[in-house]
């Protein structure tokens, strides 16, 4: 999972993901009101594994393997805060966001030109046109299309000023340190 797809992730939550596999297992259990069959088949493992997961008798507990620690966060990821992130995925895409980030960017000019690509600190406010396209690319699994989408907003936010200049360059933005954004 890249920089992009982590912040947009990042901002959709409002609570953070519980880190324990035990705390994890706990939600899917109160997901699924309690039963370890459901569970069980949400994981692709026995119910008497799940129930040997949650024991709470002392030397019949057994911890989740490596596959199935990755199995369990995936499921809890998936069920986490669904309420809230159609909400604050709508207002995104309604009222725009605020994305901050620090890149490799700028047009892909002459070396030693003001506009030539670096690491730059970026904070712009983006439409929400950009955020419907950040989440279409992301339902369809399309992880380097959204650093396209960005790039271009990005250039047209910060480099063009809305368009008003620097007409017809190209824009390179690559090397993502980080990527954070603030949703109303």
């Amino acid at each position: 999972m890249g920089q992009i797809e982590q912040g947009l992730e990042r901002a959709l939550r409002t609570r953070p993901v519980p880190s324990s596999s035990e705390a994890r297992l706990r939600f899917l259990l109160a997901t699924h009101q309690g039963s370890t069959w459901r569970v069980a088949a949400v994981l692709g493992v026995s119910q008497r594994t799940v129930q040997r997961w949650v024991t709470r008798k002392p030397g019949a507990r057994r911890p989740p393997g490596p596959l199935q620690v990755g199995a369990i966060g995936e499921a809890v990821l998936a069920r986490w805060q669904p309420r809230v992130r159609a909400r604050r995925r709508a207002r995104a895409e309604a009222e725009g966001f605020v994305f901050h980030t620090r890149a490799r960017f700028g047009f892909a000019a002459p070396a030693g030109s003001s506009d030539d690509p670096r690491v730059r600190w970026i904070t712009q406010y983006l439409p929400g046109e950009v955020a419907r396209e950040l989440f279409a690319a992301r339902n369809a699994g399309a992880g380097e299309q959204q650093l396209v989408i960005l790039a271009r907003a990005l250039g047209h936010a910060y480099f063009r000023d809305g368009g008003r200049r620097g007409h017809g360059l190209h824009i390179a933005f690559t090397d993502v340190e980080f990527a954070v954004f603030s949703i109303g």
